[in-house]
């Protein structure tokens, strides 16, 4: 198994030096786990995954180690703030929610034009309505979804 695994490692580091590294750690490893490997399972592929756990868990460190951190000040303001994104999914929950409540047709047409963005021509074709019947069923639709998005809003 050494040559094998002298061999992915220097497939994954692309320097012979490191892949020797890699691979002694991945035999220390598995000699310290070798409880976790069951008989009657690859070895060889219990093996590949030690080293390739190895190499990214050294990848991350080394990318860890060349940043360097901000002042305190600084760093108070590093970083995103989450709540856009919950508040995005939560808007859409409630959409999703209000969506489900309209009568199928409504729902069908509502979704072709204003979530897919077809033209209400095409939208009448797919359902096979005439197209003042679809431009009604759009038009109650759209107006019952804004009702019911004034409803959770409350």
């Amino acid at each position: 198994m050494i040559p094998r695994l002298r061999r992915f490692g220097l497939s994954l580091c692309r320097d012979a030096a490191e892949a020797d590294d890699l691979t002694s750690q991945t035999l220390e490893r598995a000699w310290r786990a070798r409880d976790q490997w069951s008989e009657g399972t690859r070895l060889d592929a219990w093996l590949f995954q030690i080293q390739r756990n190895i190499w990214i868990d050294t990848r991350r460190a080394h990318a860890r180690a060349g940043k360097v951190m901000s002042e305190a000040p600084a760093g108070e303001d590093v970083g995103h703030d989450p709540r856009p994104g919950i508040e995005a999914r939560l808007e859409l929950a409630k959409v999703r929610a209000a969506l489900e409540r309209l009568p199928a047709d409504q729902r069908e047409a509502v979704s072709l034009v204003l979530i897919e963005g077809l033209s209400y021509a095409d939208a009448a074709k797919i359902t096979g309505a005439p197209m003042g019947t679809f431009s009604s069923r759009l038009t109650r639709g759209r107006a019952a979804l804004l009702a019911l998005l004034g409803e959770a809003s409350e």
